[in-house]
């Protein structure tokens, strides 16, 4: 009987999940490259902050010469130990600048440092935030640009992930599923929502408005840095944007470690660095994703089958477009369970690293609690 009650509430969650009109299972906002392909207006500055970057800083900056071949570039150096700058500098962009970035002062986390020496550069009207490893394809920004114009003083692109390697295939569009479930999209590009979201890879921003709340200072030991810039922008009146494309692509390989190590570095801090919030953040990843599986293999009468049942096709179907919109297999929804698994012990790993006084880390810097 405890099994056939925790299979209905996972079966009504789900049902509540698809339910709900802001419907944060679909794909419904998404930007994709004008073809023909149109070139963006020069109106906007790219600032790229890059540590250690020297496996893909070469063809972002090529596929930028392609896509945004006027635009001023600036690649800031993030104290690189290997040879990020010098590839930067004979790439052949034209309107590039290097800046030799200086280590972040206290109280800032590194890449909101890199990006504030930067802006002290920057003098068009809007700035481009994209990171080092991804690829823009000829005529995305075009229509990125048009997003700002409508009235949103930031527009953002969640970028493709690297597909190589079964780590990435298996993981990679469950991470973005569970982005979107996190912060529904149709909910963070509503004016009156509190929802703020926003996907650090691919930013365009009106300078004026990020001036205007504190620039990158106003958050600079924030460890989640692309929403909290939302967040800010948003509380002061602003209208944000974001959605998915195909036609920003990331070049980053990544593994099962780094997967669990991207995962491990905002986990605990996205829970507000609470041991009851990742408690309840785990009973609610087993209620969802795990009771359906365990009342359908398990139960022990038709009742709990039958609702173990439809709540696992209740889970699968909420996650198939995700699947499907990346053109991934969608025999891999099958999997979805034991991606929750993975994600949840990245959690704990978070949580236990944070609980001993760490709070965040990542390119080699280490973040202690009660401090960036």
């Amino acid at each position: 009987m405890p099994l056939l009650i925790l299979a209905a509430v996972a079966l009504a969650g789900w049902i509540a999940v698809m339910l709900a009109p802001w419907r944060a299972w679909a794909c419904r906002e998404q930007l994709e490259a004008d073809a023909p392909a149109v070139p963006p207006r020069n109106d906007f500055t790219v600032l790229i902050p890059a540590r250690n970057e020297a496996a893909v800083i070469g063809p972002t900056l090529r596929a930028l010469a392609r896509a945004a071949p006027d635009a001023a570039v600036l690649v800031v150096d993030d104290e690189s130990s290997d040879d990020t700058a010098a590839i930067a500098r004979t790439s052949g962009l034209g309107h590039l600048r290097v800046i030799r970035g200086t280590p972040p002062p206290g109280g800032w986390t590194g890449k909101l440092w890199a990006l504030q020496q930067g802006l002290a550069h920057v003098t068009t009207p809007r700035v481009l935030l994209l990171d080092a490893d991804i690829r823009l394809a000829p005529g995305i920004l075009a229509p990125l640009q048009r997003r700002v114009d409508a009235g949103c003083a930031l527009a953002s692109l969640c970028a493709e992930p690297c597909w190589r390697g079964l780590a990435a295939r298996w993981l990679l569009p469950a991470f973005v599923y569970f982005f979107k479930l996190l912060y529904p999209f149709a909910l963070a590009n509503r004016a009156g929502s509190r929802v703020a979201a926003a996907a650090g890879g691919v930013v365009l921003l009106e300078r004026e408005a990020l001036l205007a709340v504190g620039g990158f200072a106003a958050w600079r030991g924030a460890v989640i840095d692309d929403c909290t810039l939302a967040a800010h922008l948003k509380h002061a009146g602003y209208r944000c944007w974001i959605g998915l494309t195909r036609d920003a692509t990331s070049e980053r390989r990544a593994g099962f470690r780094d997967i669990a190590h991207m995962l491990a570095r905002t986990a605990f801090v996205q829970l507000h660095e609470s041991l009851a919030r990742v408690l309840a953040a785990s009973v609610l990843l087993v209620l969802a994703f795990w009771v359906p599986v365990l009342a359908l293999a398990c139960g022990r009468n038709e009742a709990t089958t039958a609702i173990g049942l439809l709540a696992v096709l209740a889970l699968l179907a909420c996650y198939l477009p995700t699947l499907m919109y990346y053109r991934r297999n969608p025999l891999a929804a099958l999997l979805l369970p034991l991606a929750a698994g993975f994600f949840l012990a990245a959690t704990w790993y978070s949580a236990g690293r944070g609980l001993a006084g760490t709070r965040s880390v990542w390119k080699g810097r280490r973040y202690l609690r009660g401090r960036a």
